[in-house]
């Protein structure tokens, strides 16, 4: 499934909805120090409500500790992080056919683990994504964003954007978080839920 990353999270409650989205959809959550609270606030719990056992979590404690725990790429040479052969540029789907691997590529299970960092600075869209299991979205604390040092890791066709109207920042983190887990899990046909939505429905 996905891993998603919070680098230096700032508020509790979205935190805890970010555990209770991921133990809903098997996403595996990473957070990355400092934190701008304790694992044990009752702000966190109330918004996870019963769900932290339930989801995969890892608190590590820098953005160069999980890069190198997860072998992602390194820090020191973000030129190496993206590899045109590997990656493809993330290519964009076929547009009259969305379920169609780009190009007629075959699945992408077996390619190494790609990582996207959503932030607003980015061009691309997640609904312009064909994601593969195992792929990495990180995001970045609610008033700052990803930190300068991190988002220089990231090739610009890696970096994403959530679409908004004019004049708005910035969507809440853990709407964000959602909008962009729901259409990847979306894209793997939700794999793994308890129940499957029918195609279509004649009234709501």
């Amino acid at each position: 499934m996905l891993n998603v990353v919070l680098v230096s999270p700032e508020i509790p409650p979205n935190t805890g909805n970010v555990i209770r989205l991921c133990a809903n959809t098997g996403a595996r959550l990473h957070l990355v120090e400092p934190l701008g609270f304790s694992l044990e606030s009752a702000k966190l719990r109330r918004a996870g409500l019963d769900y932290h056992e339930f989801a995969s979590i890892r608190v590590h404690r820098s953005w160069e500790a999980l890069c190198e725990a997860h072998r992602l790429f390194s820090p020191a040479h973000p030129e190496a992080m993206f590899d045109p052969e590997r990656d493809a540029a993330a290519p964009i789907r076929d547009a009259a056919d969305p379920t169609r691997p780009p190009n007629g590529a075959s699945q992408r299970g077996d390619r190494l683990p790609r990582v996207f960092a959503l932030t607003t600075t980015a061009t691309r869209s997640p609904f312009d994504i064909e994601f593969a299991r195992g792929d990495w979205l990180v995001f970045g604390c609610e008033t700052r964003g990803l930190p300068a040092p991190v988002l220089a890791c990231f090739a610009e066709q890696q970096r994403l954007r959530l679409p908004m109207r004019p004049g708005n920042r910035s969507l809440n983190l853990s709407n964000a978080v959602a909008v962009t887990v729901f259409e990847a899990w979306r894209q793997f046909g939700f794999e793994g839920a308890a129940d499957k939505l029918p195609a279509s429905t004649s009234s709501i």
